[in-house]
């Protein structure tokens, strides 16, 4: 084996040209993927951060509550017995919280937005301090009843600032619609996309608006020590809640303001509780995450024939450049076998290095546009949910792309290299070119 890693070092040296032409395109390729998989765990990343700041946690038990057939409300009911189940069924927790959900009209004295609610109690929320930057007043100003957090396209939109006073419009579940004036203690940094459609009120006033009682909330909220523990937890809440005497509307994938009309068409009243998780509440937006993986796996397949017919190709010529070499290597009583091997190991030893290169060179620039803090057009943050591009690179799927590539080039120089090494000695030896 030494023997032969020796020969396809040597040989890949005396074609200097040919070795970095193929070895370069390998490593644009790898460098290429290395890019892209940071840019999709980047997105992932922060839209898991950004959705569990402001629509989500990790796992939620939310649900409906219909006082008729056809009249429903986001809301959980005893929500204080709810939670103290879930904490005895849930040793993987982190925290929890309870939010009220809403959707209301804010008017300021020139202009009105139609947005979503969030009610929130600030001091058992650490989640929200660690990721909402707050450009103008404080966070702790929510501890204060009828405050509101607006975000800066909100609050530029509706031309207000921190101490001003907006009023929000709803209809309560009883069908008549109700206002509360706040006023604005805190404006935060956008977030994306979803900090266009989203304002925060303590719970409070979240209540005092829709005139709900104290043990009533709009979900409640677990946050997980291990991302990765959530179908677990969320197929087990589904079993303990049931038989806790519960009752669980129909898995369904879809944020809750899509599921109103399917609710409403039900026959039943009462409460039922819907369990789902953050990839749940956010599969409206998840989209763009899956046509950067489809846009990555489509570039990348085309990238990597070409690459392959390119090393088909080079094996050709050096094949047909080594044809006495071969016959007088087989005279001497070289295996057909290690003939063989003799080519992979070229193929082999050029993939893996060019990949290497390529890995290093994709951390390089991923490390690169993090220290840079690079800001993206409004456009591009309204999908990414970010006002920064940030790439976040995993090991083990570097290693991966590495491997996957340099076994797709080694894969495809069997072809040539077993033709190699079915050449006849003496036709070899006697080979002209």
């Amino acid at each position: 084996m030494l023997q032969l890693l020796l020969i396809a070092f040597r040989n890949l040296g005396t074609h200097r040209r040919r070795t970095l032409l193929l070895g370069g395109a390998i490593a644009g390729v790898t460098a290429l993927l290395v890019v892209l998989m940071g840019l999709s765990t980047g997105m992932k990343d922060t839209m898991l951060r950004s959705a569990t700041t402001l629509a989500t946690g990790h796992v939620n038990v939310g649900g409906f509550y219909k006082v008729t057939a056809g009249q429903s409300a986001p809301v959980v009911t005893g929500y204080p017995k709810v939670i103290e189940q879930v904490r005895k069924d849930v040793p993987e927790l982190d925290y929890i919280v309870q939010r009220g959900r809403g959707w209301v009209k804010v008017v300021s004295e020139v202009g009105s937005s139609q947005v979503g609610l969030g009610g929130i109690d600030v001091e058992a929320e650490p989640g929200i301090r660690k990721v909402l930057q707050i450009k103008e007043g404080s966070l702790d100003g929510l501890k204060e009843r009828d405050t509101v957090l607006l975000f800066e396209k909100q609050a530029k939109r509706l031309e207000v600032k921190v101490g001003d006073t907006v009023t929000l419009s709803a209809p309560t579940l009883r069908g008549t619609n109700n206002t509360v004036d706040v006023r604005v203690a805190a404006i935060a940094a956008n977030v994306g996309l979803m900090s266009d459609f989203n304002i925060f009120v303590p719970n409070s006033t979240l209540r005092s608006l829709y005139q709900l009682k104290d043990d009533t909330t709009g979900a409640i909220y677990l946050y997980l020590k291990d991302v990765a523990q959530v179908p677990a937890v969320q197929a087990r809440l589904r079993q303990t809640l049931a038989a806790a005497g519960h009752e669980l509307m129909d898995n369904d994938p879809r944020a809750f303001w899509m599921k109103f009309e399917v609710v409403n068409r039900e026959g039943w009243t009462g409460q039922k509780l819907d369990i789902t998780n953050w990839e749940d509440e956010i599969s409206f937006i998840n989209w763009t995450l899956t046509a950067l993986n489809g846009l990555t796996g489509v570039l990348i397949f085309v990238l990597l024939v070409i690459i392959c017919v390119g090393i088909m190709n080079t094996l050709w010529i050096a094949i047909r450049e080594r044809t006495r070499e071969i016959g007088t290597l087989r005279a001497i009583g070289m295996q057909r076998t290690r003939v063989l091997a003799m080519f992979v190991f070229e193929a082999l030893t050029l993939g893996f290095l060019g990949t290497l290169a390529g890995a290093v060179i994709g951390l390089a620039v991923c490390l690169g546009i993090n220290a840079a803090d690079i800001s993206v057009p409004e456009v591009v943050a309204v999908f990414i949910m970010s006002e920064k591009l940030n790439l976040a690179v995993n090991a083990g799927s570097v290693v991966g792309a590495m491997l996957f590539i340099t076994a797709c080039t080694t894969a495809i120089s069997l072809i040539p290299s077993f033709l190699a090494a079915r050449m006849k000695p003496v036709t070899a030896m006697h080979h002209i070119g």
